[in-house]
């Protein structure tokens, strides 16, 4: 639903996108009748804005020739939503963005009335957005070049800087970009490897794109991708748990980077891997229903020392 302010703009926008419209359409497209789209006419008119009126049965209106939209009209819930949208931006470490931002905000700030500004500000003091670890710069460079490429579909040459500090130089068809924890990520289908392979944009030195295309299996997720990855990297043990609750209760209570989840008659299988498994053990621990560890021995044991350790402390004086 519109708020009325909004369908005053609503009106001169639609005017402005097209030539001649009936007073019926632009009733319809604002929810509104034809005596209430005529009282927000007259206000427009009112404002000095020149818009024609066809009388008759099928009266149409249209925009004064000449007449230019100004270059941004928002309303209050709609600067709110900017405000909002550029604080979380600021928050996503791209390093060159930094400067682009305050920019955009101060822009923002200078055509609003100074009740709506005192209240914007309000937003960006008091509200604290949760990230999810701490960010790495990316370039903005480097992320304009992959989402171009993930929208045409063209291939790119990067030079890549891995965890060893070990550079080299690979073609990539770009399927996705994801964020994560702090991180960006590019996902597509590494020409070097012949696989699939995630990327932190951060660690990409250059990236150039090549007048190849590729094609790609839609629909792609890379946040799904990249967090399958991150959970089956190898490290020093494997564990398999039974998981004994239904798919929604189990998601609602496992982290996505804990393991890949499969279907299993009793509930769903944990695969992943974990390099401390008194880690492991006490995620387990704060599951709400039963498991059943089917691998390592490790894990088991590692348990029983997390059950003994609470029964000490339940039982100190």
């Amino acid at each position: 639903m519109y708020h009325p302010t909004s369908r005053v703009l609503a009106v001169l926008e639609m005017l402005y996108a097209h030539d001649r419209l009936t007073g019926a359409e632009l009733a319809e497209r604002l929810e509104v009748n034809v005596r209430t789209l005529r009282r927000y006419i007259v206000m427009l008119q009112d404002l000095g804005i020149p818009i024609i009126a066809d009388r008759g049965r099928n009266g149409a209106y249209a925009l004064g020739a000449g007449f230019k939209l100004p270059p941004m009209m928002f309303t209050n819930e709609e600067a709110v939503a900017l405000e909002i949208g550029l604080l979380a931006a600021s928050q996503l470490g791209l390093t060159e963005n930094a400067a682009a931002i305050q920019s955009a905000r101060a822009k923002l700030e200078h055509v609003m009335p100074l009740e709506l500004k005192n209240r914007v500000r309000a937003l960006s003091d008091t509200i604290t957005l949760n990230t999810a670890g701490n960010p790495i710069p990316a370039s903005s460079h480097v992320m304009m070049i992959m989402s171009g490429a993930v929208q045409q579909k063209q291939r790119v040459h990067i030079r890549y800087y891995s965890s060893a500090e070990d550079v080299s130089e690979r073609d990539l068809d770009p399927y996705g970009i994801a964020f994560r924890y702090g991180k960006w990520y590019v996902v597509g289908w590494c020409h070097l490897r012949e696989a699939m392979r995630s990327f932190r944009m951060d660690r990409v030195a250059a990236a150039q794109l090549t007048e190849t295309h590729f094609d790609r299996v839609e629909p792609f997720d890379p946040l799904v991708y990249v967090e399958q990855a991150i959970a089956t990297l190898p490290r020093q043990y494997r564990f398999e748990v039974l998981l004994k609750a239904d798919f929604a209760t189990i998601q609602r209570e496992i982290f996505d980077v804990f393991g890949v989840l499969e279907p299993h008659a009793e509930g769903m299988i944990l695969r992943g891997s974990a390099d401390n498994l008194a880690w492991v053990a006490g995620q387990l621990a704060t599951l709400s229903f039963e498991f059943v560890v089917y691998e390592p021995p490790e894990l088991r044991a590692a348990l029983r020392e997390l059950a003994n350790a609470l029964m000490r402390l339940a039982d100190a004086e």
